[in-house]
């Protein structure tokens, strides 16, 4: 039954007119694992400590051959059951006797929402621009929570569209899975909604990530390094944010690839160091830094493979370390591009078993988190197969991010049906979009 919430919001679909998207949401309930599970806390690790906010997604279902009508009753039947597997998901944050994140396994269960929508899915037009005021009534968030411990690490909401079609949102805790982990346990819930037993099973020890002992920090882990803003940059960002996306067709990529390579300084240069380069010079220049001020470029490796020995198949968790790269905003705008995917692939370099080991080590001493002044924060969903969740409905016509987590952060996107494009969506102060749009045309 949908009663209570009623979200309306004016927006305009992609030929620019002005639609209403009237969200009503039913009842929040309580989704419990089918069967019993392990109770008592459970360890986060110091990769999951750092990134603890919430991440936002939606998933778009239209099928041809199947209306909506059973859609939430499917897909809350299959997260009771998926939940039996990743049971920490239905318990609670709280603050451990070091002062850390740690999980209580209540088994209390995760949030679900059913809701109806009052137009066809056609309606919401391009998801490809997070639009947290219209996309954000397609997720459940918690009334009135002051903080993450007052939200359960998973909220679902399914709402049901005119046209047969559906939205699944939902709101997760980083702290609870990266990128590929999330994934995973997305897709595991709907295989399980087609009846179908897991493809990898959660592997759920962290400890195997737990900091040495004594701790051993053996790089200098610029990444939390707190650089000066010379440039008066916070005072521009006073002004109105734009947020904008950028297509970036294969055509275009290896445009730059070639831009990149043309001085044959490099051997060889893949499409996120091209474009990560690209994208941090072209910001950099429209931000209006000074030759002297420094810039700070972060992104996450994915350091499943290169830990020592490998993180096992299916690891529930943050298995991301951040890696940096620093210079001299002088340097970056001035040199040729080259110069720019040189630093990004030293920072690639720069990850391997020791340096994971001595950023988790460096939390354990220090509780720093990473800072984000003068700095550019690349997260990258291109790689991700987020677009083939089938819970029943075929993929999901449409899956995106609701919103930016912060006005530092730049995400890759892949695009188009052959996912061989990459959208690059980011927040800008108005007068540095319109530089940074000229920049972006090749």
């Amino acid at each position: 039954m949908v009663l209570e919430l009623e979200e309306t919001v004016v927006m305009k679909n992609t030929n620019g007119h002005a639609i209403e998207l009237n969200v009503k949401q039913g009842e929040p309930t309580l989704v419990k694992p089918a069967e019993d599970t392990e109770k008592g806390l459970y360890f986060l690790s110091n990769l999951d400590q750092n990134i603890a906010v919430i991440v936002r997604t939606i998933y778009c279902f239209k099928s041809d051959e199947k209306g909506n009508e059973k859609a939430g009753e499917v897909i809350k039947n299959a997260l009771e059951k998926v939940l039996v597997h990743y049971y920490p998901l239905a318990g609670r944050l709280t603050i451990s006797s070091e002062g850390k994140l740690i999980i209580n396994c209540t088994g209390e269960g995760a949030v679900f929402v059913e809701a109806e929508a009052n137009c066809a899915l056609e309606k919401i037009g391009d998801i490809t621009k997070p639009d947290p005021e219209t996309l954000g009534k397609l997720v459940y968030d918690i009334p009135g929570a002051k903080n993450i411990l007052e939200m359960p690490p998973l909220s679902a909401q399914v709402t049901r569209f005119k046209c047969g079609g559906f939205v699944l949102g939902l709101c997760m805790n980083h702290c609870m899975f990266d990128g590929i982990g999330a994934m995973e346990f997305v897709n595991s819930w709907a295989e399980t909604a087609r009846g179908l037993p897991l493809k990898i099973a959660p592997f759920l020890d962290r400890s195997i990530l737990k900091a040495r002992n004594p701790p051993k920090i053996e790089d200098l882990h610029q990444e939390f390094a707190e650089i000066e803003d010379k440039s008066g940059t916070s005072e521009l960002y006073k002004d109105e944010m734009l947020y904008r996306s950028f297509c970036f067709d294969s055509e275009k990529l290896e445009k730059i690839k070639m831009i990149a390579m043309e001085d044959e300084v490099l051997d060889k240069c893949s499409t996120f160091e091209a474009l990560s380069a690209f994208v941090w010079k072209a910001r950099t220049k429209a931000l209006k830094f000074l030759p002297d001020q420094q810039t700070k470029l972060l992104f996450a490796v994915d350091g499943r493979s290169k830990f020592n020995p490998p993180l096992p198949k299916g690891y529930f968790g943050n298995g991301i370390v951040l890696t940096n790269s620093i210079c001299q905003a002088g340097e970056l705008t001035e040199k040729p591009l080259s110069f720019a995917v040189g630093q990004v692939q030293d920072a690639i370099k720069m990850v391997n078993d020791s340096y994971m080991r001595s950023a988790i080590d460096y939390f354990e001493v220090t509780r720093a988190r990473p800072s984000l002044s003068s700095t550019l924060l690349i997260t990258t969903w291109s790689r991700l197969s987020f677009h083939t969740t089938d819970f029943g409905w075929g993929d999901p016509v449409l899956s995106g991010p609701v919103a930016l987590p912060e006005k530092e952060v730049s995400l890759f996107l892949s695009h188009g049906k052959e996912r061989k494009s990459i959208n690059v969506l980011l927040g800008l102060p108005a007068s540095a979009m319109k530089i940074f749009q000229e920049l972006m045309a090749l």
